[in-house]
């Protein structure tokens, strides 16, 4: 269990700091990290929906880990889909 608590922030904090790098212009890459393909693009190539999707994506980061982890728990049948 600690080492999954451990996992869950290393992915939180390498989100922070992909979405930061969207500030010098490579936006979406947190986006794609965490297996939102579609959106992930839409920010690579509108600068983070010019910015606005950046910052918005600041508050919106743990949600996005959160839904990433328990997507992957649920291809390998460890968890149940809400």
């Amino acid at each position: 269990m600690n080492t999954e608590k451990n996992t869950h922030q290393e992915r939180i904090i390498a989100s922070y700091i992909l979405c930061a790098a969207g500030f010098l212009g490579f936006a979406g890459l947190h986006r794609l990290y965490n297996g939102k393909i579609g959106t992930g693009l839409l920010w690579f190539f509108t600068l983070g929906f010019f910015y606005v999707g950046q910052l918005v994506d600041l508050a919106l980061i743990p949600g996005m880990v959160d839904e990433y982890e328990q997507n992957l728990r649920f291809r390998k049948g460890i968890g149940n889909r809400e």
